[in-house]
């Protein structure tokens, strides 16, 4: 039996694959491959990926019913559980573009859903990913999944919550398995160019100055990618057989938020370098203040965050320097 992963070129998706490869899966990887950032931070990934033995690459919008329908006539006899990543990620973008979350978190999750109803009959467990956004402007912290998330305050974090929402109906319509993970600003080797810490890297690196909004005080539950990987794995592992209604929700963070001119400083020792910084009033869609309570996934899924912020960002930039050709490319590029 296999596992699908969508958004497997992705920056979570790419770890989740190999991850999987590595403890002996099949895994069929689907992506769109599109120009949200530069494609070849994509296919540099995807190319990680086709060097392994088990890995099968499937090229498809996840929003485009006919292309993932193909690929349940294809290989949805073999497919045992889904991992479901692919999504228009990006608060500020959301502001920009609308309709591409819409097409892509909100239309894609439900060709997903149906994917999975119509195509995947030994299915055993649709794990997806959420997003701590969908917290919105909580002032509670830290955040807990049963705390109220009537009111976010970015598109992209409402599609999200909509997302939940469709799985909670799926699962208690169709008895489909589902769990749903909330992750809290992912950081590591290949990321998104569009984070922070990709941003702030790069401009320190070429003496550019680099913008701290909220006057540098915004706090972030900055998690490590290899154990965000972790507790997808063993969330996978964990499908909710035994509930009335078979829909989990979960936090990943590190529940441990720094602020950002913290950050900074954490970035800058692993650079070697100093920065030059401007700071900014608050952005639209922003919140201060993220932090994850993690009591039900520790019990739950047998998860722990080990990676300490100091030791990820070193790790990052190893990779960053590592890597200058590909990502002094992905930097320059206007897109």
């Amino acid at each position: 039996m296999s596992v699908l992963v969508t958004g497997a070129a992705g920056f979570i998706g790419m770890h989740v694959c190999l991850a999987l490869l590595k403890a002996g899966a099949e895994v069929i990887g689907v992506d769109d491959m599109n120009a949200y950032y530069t494609p070849r931070l994509k296919e540099a990934r995807l190319a990680r990926l086709n060097a392994r033995k088990g890995f099968t690459f499937m090229a498809g919008d996840i929003a485009d019913r006919q292309a993932m329908e193909h690929i349940g006539r294809a290989h949805g006899a073999s497919v045992s559980s889904v991992v479901h990543l692919a999504a228009q990620a990006g608060v500020r973008h959301s502001l920009a573009d609308p309709f591409a979350y819409v097409q892509s978190n909100l239309v894609g999750h439900m060709v997903i859903l149906e994917l999975c109803r119509h195509h995947l009959p030994a299915l055993t467990h649709l794990v997806y990913a959420s997003s701590s956004s969908v917290y919105g402007g909580n002032e509670k912290v830290p955040f807990a999944v049963g705390d109220p998330v009537e009111c976010p305050v970015s598109l992209y974090a409402a599609t999200k919550r909509c997302d939940e929402l469709l799985s909670q109906s799926y699962a208690s319509l169709y008895g489909i398995p589902q769990t749903g993970l909330r992750f809290f600003t992912v950081y590591g080797p290949w990321g998104r160019p569009d984070m922070a810490y990709w941003r702030f890297a790069a401009a320190i690196r070429r003496n550019r100055p680099i913008r701290l909004y909220n006057q540098g005080r915004m706090r972030r539950d900055f998690t490590y990618v290899d154990d965000i990987v972790e507790g997808v794995l063993q969330a996978l592992a964990r499908p909710p057989t035994s509930l009335p209604v078979p829909h989990r929700l979960y936090n990943l963070g590190h529940a441990d938020p720094v602020e950002l001119r913290t950050f900074v400083r954490l970035l800058e020792a692993a650079l070697g370098q100093s920065a030059r910084i401007e700071l900014a009033p608050m952005q639209p869609g922003d919140v201060e203040t993220t932090m994850a309570d993690i009591e039900a996934t520790r019990r739950d899924l047998d998860w722990q965050p080990r990676t300490d912020l100091a030791t990820g960002l070193d790790r990052f930039v190893a990779w960053f320097d590592a890597e200058a050709a590909l990502t002094a490319s992905v930097d320059a590029d206007p897109a």
